[in-house]
């Protein structure tokens, strides 16, 4: 069976402004996760996944329908606010999705398979489609995911701050921690910092950070179903609080479940967090196109 691509493309865009993930940024007007999808079918995955919000669904299947009829197969999932919140009652003033996690737990029952999980708004570059379907199709089992990880200094923004999961591997390269650290930037001595309630921390260059580009067993779904549960009886009443994958992956690893190895790659990622990043990216998938990485029209 054919491992699975799932796209998270529900996210409100709130620092971007707009619609984001379908933003042109091709010379054929492709947006990233077109450049995505592609790197997906000729890696050799078998089925892409959206998870999406339900009211932009029609504007979004008359986006990618067409282009990928009959290239590769195509399902939608939508990320309700209610969806197993198990009848409780939500706050009014809650209006952000759950986060990642969560929207990996709606894809219950439609992705039954070998899966990998990346951001609509990221370019992860092909080597990483690669060496996931790899590892999809060789190594995962329901005691063995992955991450992709990226070299922090080649993930940071010249815009604003990012949000980056920083890894912590053994000497076998399995992932031992993973922090979400939410206000990473270079600060002006030219170091990379985050911040939080404690103040500024110095992290290091060459850290492998998850970009959300991860690979699992379609028993970590129930595992997110199980976690979601825990984390809304903790964090439900925080109009901003997010289950995110990291905190999932986390709970895998440290209860003993089994091992996240963390699969280095040398790709060059870019997306775009903030509008000031936009012209950069076309910058980068313009020089792509012209060394041969990408055709000029994907789809032509």
């Amino acid at each position: 069976m054919k491992p699975t691509l799932v796209i998270l493309a529900a996210g409100m865009a709130s620092r971007y402004g707009s619609m984001k993930q379908i933003e042109s940024f091709g010379p054929a007007g492709e947006t990233i996760m077109d450049y995505s999808i592609y790197d997906a079918i000729r890696a050799g995955f078998g089925k892409i996944v959206f998870i999406i919000r339900e009211e932009f669904a029609e504007q979004f299947k008359s986006i990618f329908e067409p282009k990928l009829n009959g290239k590769i197969a195509t399902d939608y999932v939508f990320q309700h606010l209610e969806d197993y919140t198990g009848g409780r009652t939500l706050p009014a003033e809650r209006t952000k999705p759950w986060g990642t996690a969560h929207a990996v737990l709606c894809c219950k029952g439609k992705v039954n398979e070998p899966f990998a999980v990346i951001n609509a708004d990221d370019y992860y570059g092909r080597d990483a489609f690669v060496k996931a379907y790899d590892f999809l199709t060789t190594q995962c089992n329901e005691q063995t995911y992955c991450i992709i990880g990226y070299e922090l200094k080649k993930t940071l923004s010249d815009n604003g701050t990012v949000s980056r999961g920083v890894c912590e591997v053994d000497a076998d390269n399995n992932l031992t921690d993973i922090n979400e650290r939410t206000k990473i930037y270079r600060n002006d001595q030219g170091v990379i910092t985050y911040e939080d309630e404690a103040g500024a921390h110095e992290v290091s260059e060459d850290s492998l950070v998850s970009m959300n580009y991860l690979c699992f067993a379609p028993g970590f779904i129930d595992l997110c179903e199980e976690q979601f549960n825990v984390f809304l009886d903790a964090h439900m009443n925080e109009p901003k609080a997010e289950f995110f994958i990291p905190t999932a992956t986390k709970y895998f690893i440290q209860s003993g479940k089994g091992n996240v190895k963390v699969i280095p790659t040398t790709a060059q990622w870019f997306g775009v967090t903030y509008k000031e990043d936009a012209p950069s990216v076309q910058a980068s998938i313009n020089a792509l196109v012209a060394e041969g990485e990408y055709p000029a029209s994907l789809w032509a």
